[in-house]
């Protein structure tokens, strides 16, 4: 049985928060400026270039690449062999969000209750949290701050078996299309096929966590990950909605098994910005 104090989830958390609203992930950058060369109208390559510059002045000056810095999300994987002390890893969780977002002068934005009162609680908690576990003694954290821009343009379908392959395309891209401007494109896009109406809304949420330069395991799903990537930019929504030919950088899926009656399927649409961390304990 390993020892793990819960001070340093805290810890590790708090800095991470900082860390991802002023960095932009160098994949995500990469692709940014694979896409500004791909651009041949001056107002879409001028708004690929303000992204990029906005990337390199919020890391150098260490200030947010966003004014929405975003719903903490947390999924915690635990090794079956760790045991937490000095108090409750969920609360330890909250503590580190709260110390990051207030810490780091970052934008609370949760609200206590999402219909009747909604009062800001100030500190960007509660995280929404996901935990399993898994064997071993090592504990991963993953966290993503998750703007709302975009995700309000997120959507999920439960589509028939017999709509098949087609249903699934014809839902993701008509979702990209729906989101148009609003989702501060260009996008990366998660998509969670499977499972059951819940479960394919938080893989098309963690699909978003995987680096751009890796695809689905499946070569099959690899393939219309590609194929939903060439068919989403010939939408022409393009970076910041100027009809460029940039609209997503990347697509990601996951996929699990499901029912026999059923073809659950989810979109969740994220900015260019995808910011998100790992903390291996």
């Amino acid at each position: 049985m390993r020892e793990i104090n819960v001070n340093r989830v805290t810890e590790s958390l708090c800095e991470a928060c900082g860390f991802i609203a002023c960095n932009c992930s160098p994949d995500i950058y990469e692709a940014l400026k694979h896409g500004a060369e791909q651009e041949t109208s001056e107002q879409s390559r001028m708004a690929m270039d303000m992204l990029l510059k906005n990337a390199e002045i919020a890391h150098e000056e260490r200030i947010p690449i966003c004014q929405d810095t975003g719903l903490a999300i947390i999924w915690l994987t635990v090794g079956q062999d760790v045991h937490f002390i000095n108090g409750d890893i969920n609360e330890a969780i909250q503590l580190g969000i709260r110390k990051g977002y207030t810490g780091h002068f970052l934008r609370a934005s949760a609200v206590d209750d999402p219909l009747f009162n909604r009062i800001n609680t100030k500190d960007n908690t509660p995280a929404v949290i996901y935990t399993s576990i898994v064997p071993g003694d090592q504990v991963k954290i993953e966290l993503m701050a998750k703007g709302f821009g975009s995700e309000n343009m997120s959507r999920v379908k439960m589509l028939k078996p017999a709509e098949g392959m087609d249903g699934v395309k014809q839902f993701v891209l008509e979702t990209i299309k729906m989101a148009g401007p609003n989702a501060c494109p260009p996008m990366i896009v998660g998509v969670g096929i499977g499972g059951t109406f819940d479960s394919c809304a938080v893989m098309s949420k963690h699909s978003l966590l995987r680096p751009l330069s890796q695809n689905n395991e499946n070569s099959e799903y690899a393939s219309m990950e590609r194929e939903l990537c060439e068919q989403a930019n010939l939408l022409k929504i393009g970076p910041m909605g100027l009809h460029g030919k940039t609209t997503v950088l990347k697509i990601q899926i996951e996929q699990s098994p499901t029912h026999i009656a059923g073809l659950p399927c989810a979109v969740n649409i994220c900015c260019h910005a995808c910011r998100h961390a790992e903390v291996i304990l």
